[in-house]
């Protein structure tokens, strides 16, 4: 019996079932939506959704996704082809600014979209002004809230995944391969589409997959441009309609289409060694355009650049210009106040819960500690909407249970101690970008040797010894990477935010959410441009990586890596 359970539980077992404690905290709200799921059934809430809801809900989430990914692979690949083979005016600074977008939550986009495309906005009084127009029914005006509005904004947000994953790979193949296709007699045009692109196959489904699943997890923009996704319908039935049981059915359906994106990304990269070319290969040398091909690459990586971060960001900043007195506004202190605590909060127990995993990974090495590490990972797959749901049920059965308790012994009302304050969202955020710390811990512990634990060990040093002398000065620089991106991720996060959070208390996120919604888009830009501000840092990181020797050099899994947890 002791050799089995040392067999499955590692040396430490311990510390293993530390890490099987927090995995299962990890894993109790998806396992919750089911359970809610399929109890809600007996309130008849399914056949109604299914007759008038979610027909009309998964279609237009399914078109959305498809048009999403099917521009992001567009720009994304075209970008990443023309920067990796190609030399044009401009090409150096361009290959860091097309990563710029992702420092724009997508709801951030939106409503700057809105407004340039408004009646007072920049797009249409320009018009007014060029034609001698004084009513709107004189020209046209293209509608932004529309399907393809929203496949277009939500693409100029979200190609950097396509493009930073499809980057690496173009970067890596070899010029003899290409050569040859040229030798043999392919144009520019045919070798791209004949070799090139089949070769980064895998790394686009993987891009593709990321944005989509970015798309699906929005709950702002989609809602600004009047979209109905199934997220959207999860947030009205929860709220509007006040059925929690129908909300997470749909929450189920929507965690299937997350699986299917998921198996499909993994199957794709599973591929890759056989698609991709080996090391020690001379890397592809870039061909000199010239005249207008040059000028026509040029403006070709301009314009998502322009489109996902100069447009928006010109509105922000023009906005913010007109209300420079709302910086002493005691609302927009109260949003920071509190977007600080959580985020913080959040950065701390996601770095602690990851080093805890990835210690029992690395000291037990038992197939539990591997398993635990697998799980770990797979929350940030799930829309905030639906931890939302998920983190509701345990927290407010956990709240009323100790509220009876207390009744009972000592006649005190606890209340919802959990479920009403801000320990809702951090424990949704920690689930949700526990992958985020996870990796980034994992892999700065993997390139410590481990004969430097041996010989600790042998000096006398115990396992906290260890960790505080050896593995501690070594790992700081990516703990505080970890705690960094968790941080910036939690300071943008809307979707579970505005779900759970108690009530008179907003985020900057919730913030921007609540005055756009009311149309009040001038007081959302300075809260708007603080959250962009502080996505710039996890951007300029990215790219600091992805110009460095390892990243070029490396495998197609660190893009992928590195774009997910941008």
């Amino acid at each position: 019996m002791a050799n089995t359970t040392r067999a499955l539980l590692g040396p430490r077992p311990a510390l293993t079932l530390a890490a099987g404690v927090l995995v299962a905290l990890a894993a109790m709200p998806i396992v919750a939506i089911f359970v809610l799921a399929v109890m809600g059934d007996g309130e008849g809430t399914l056949p109604h959704l299914l007759e008038t809801v979610l027909p009309r809900a998964v279609r237009t989430t399914v078109l959305l996704m498809a048009g999403v990914g099917l521009l992001s692979a567009t720009l994304g690949v075209g970008a990443a082809w023309l920067v990796s083979t190609c030399r044009f005016p401009g090409r150096r600074v361009l290959e860091v600014a097309l990563v710029l977008p992702l420092a724009m939550p997508l709801y951030i986009t939106a409503f700057a979209y809105i407004e340039f495309f408004d009646f007072t906005g920049p797009l249409q009084t320009a018009i007014r002004a060029v034609g001698g127009y004084t009513s709107v029914r004189d020209y046209w005006s293209p509608d932004i809230r529309t399907l393809p509005g929203a496949v277009l904004i939500m693409s100029a947000a979200l190609y950097p995944y396509v493009y930073l994953t499809t980057r690496i790979v173009f970067l890596m193949q070899s010029s003899g391969v290409l050569n040859a296709a040229r030798t043999l007699g392919r144009t520019p045009l045919g070798t791209f589409f004949g070799v090139a692109l089949p070769l980064a196959r895998p790394a686009i489904v993987a891009g593709v997959t990321l944005a989509m699943m970015e798309c699906l997890n929005d709950i702002g923009a989609v809602e600004l441009l009047g979209v109905k996704t199934l997220t959207f319908t999860i947030f009205d039935t929860w709220l509007n309609r006040g059925s929690l049981a129908g909300a997470a059915q749909i929450s189920a359906i929507m965690l299937v289409i997350v699986a299917a994106l998921v198996v499909t990304e993994r199957v794709a990269r599973a591929r890759r060694r056989f698609d991709t070319s080996a090391r020690n290969v001379e890397p592809t040398r870039r061909v000199k355009l010239i005249g207008l091909r040059a000028w026509g690459a040029t403006a070709a990586c301009t314009l998502p650049v322009f489109l996902g971060f100069l447009l928006p960001g010109w509105i922000l900043i023009d906005f913010a210009s007109r209300r420079l007195s709302d910086l002493g506004s005691p609302v927009l202190h109260a949003a920071l106040g509190n977007s600080l605590v959580l985020s913080l909060a959040t950065a701390f127990v996601a770095v602690g819960t990851a080093l805890l995993l990835a210690y029992a990974g690395r000291l037990s090495a038992s197939p539990v500690a591997a398993m635990l590490g697998r799980i770990a990972v797979l929350g940030y797959a799930v829309p905030g909407t639906v931890l939302a749901i998920g983190v509701l049920v345990p927290l407010a059965g956990f709240d009323n249970w100790l509220d009876g308790q207390m009744r009972q012994w000592f006649g005190l009302a606890t209340g919802l101690l959990l479920t009403g304050s801000g320990a809702a969202i951090v424990y949704a955020c920690t689930v949700r970008f526990l992958a985020v710390s996870f990796g980034t811990v994992e892999a700065g512990l993997g390139k410590i040797s481990p004969h430097m634990d041996m010989a600790a060990r042998t000096l006398g040093r115990t396992m906290g010894e260890t960790l505080r002398e050896v593995h501690a000065p070594l790992m700081r620089k990516c703990v505080a990477t970890a705690g960094l991106l968790v941080f910036v991720d939690t300071l943008k996060e809307l979707s579970a935010t505005v779900l759970l959070r108690p009530f008179n208390f907003d985020t900057l996120a919730t913030l921007v959410y609540q005055t756009t919604v009311r149309g009040a888009f001038e007081d959302a830009a300075l809260p708007a441009l603080t959250i962009v501000a502080a996505g710039l840092v996890p951007v300029i990181l990215l790219v600091g990586r992805s110009e460095s020797r390892d990243l070029v050099h490396g495998t197609p899994e660190t893009g992928e890596r590195g774009a997910a947890r941008a």
